[in-house]
């Protein structure tokens, strides 16, 4: 608890403008930033170019910059660094779908191909997908990011999004049925 407390302190001060904060920040929270990136990279495809640790690095870069959030606690430091490590995954695999679909490649006619199912079109499903519930529900799509791309537990997220845990229950049992018959649509 000591740990979560001087978290949170760190984070104040760091959106107080205290850019010496986030220095102090990171070793308290790489720990769990780097698990996190490795439940998003056991998703990911065996030869993917990005590794835990550089998607940490990656995340790292952009939250430094990131001067203009009034940071909560250390679960909403978290939820951001989760919704920043999504947005990484999903960059890179529309990159790599693009790079699929041109420069020298020899075109063969889609009837001729068996075509796996690739974890990275998966992504980028889920993602336009989430996007979509979003639209229409935010708060739905946030407890999808903070509980299934976060790790948050039901309270954490209850605490980021100021509802009561039976709200995030309820919105993350809808979300998951609406998700899974969006993607299977597709």
């Amino acid at each position: 608890m000591p740990a979560r407390s001087a978290a949170t302190d760190l984070l104040v001060a760091w959106s107080e403008g205290d850019e010496s904060a986030f220095d102090k920040l990171v070793p308290l929270v790489y720990q769990e930033l780097h698990a996190l990136a490795r439940h998003y990279m056991t998703g990911e495809r065996s030869d993917h170019t990005l590794q835990a640790t550089a998607l940490v690095n990656e995340a790292y870069v952009r939250l430094i910059d990131v001067n203009r959030i009034r940071w909560q606690n250390r679960s909403h430091f978290l939820a951001i660094a989760a919704q920043t490590m999504r947005r990484i995954l999903v960059e890179f695999a529309r990159q790599r779908h693009r790079q699929k679909r041109g420069g020298d490649a020899v075109r063969v006619p889609i009837d001729d191909v068996d075509m796996p199912q690739e974890q990275t079109a998966d992504l980028v499903a889920l993602n336009d997908a989430l996007s979509t519930l979003a639209s229409f529900d935010p708060r739905m799509g946030q407890v999808v990011e903070l509980r299934f791309f976060g790790g948050l537990t039901v309270q954490e997220t209850a605490e980021v999004l100021k509802v009561s845990p039976e709200t995030v229950m309820r919105d993350w049992k809808t979300a998951k049925v609406w998700l899974l018959r969006e993607l299977s649509r597709s």
